[in-house]
């Protein structure tokens, strides 16, 4: 007997997106604040610029949308 589920997805937020919604689909996705995830995510512009903003672009080019 097969027992049917729904898969945990990331995919982009957009009832709570301030961009975009990427930060709200990840932070939907670890079960967190959002505030958290654009915080970290702001950081990550400010020190790493060179890795993080082509990650989000590449995020919210790939990732599904959520509405």
């Amino acid at each position: 007997m097969k027992t049917i589920y729904e898969k945990k997805r990331v995919s982009r937020d957009l009832s709570r997106a301030v961009i975009s919604g990427v930060c709200a689909g990840v932070a939907r996705y670890a079960d967190i604040d959002p505030v958290w995830v654009r915080a970290g995510a702001a950081l990550g512009l400010v020190f790493m610029p060179m890795i993080t903003l082509p990650a989000y672009v590449a995020a919210v080019i790939l990732l599904p949308r959520r509405a």
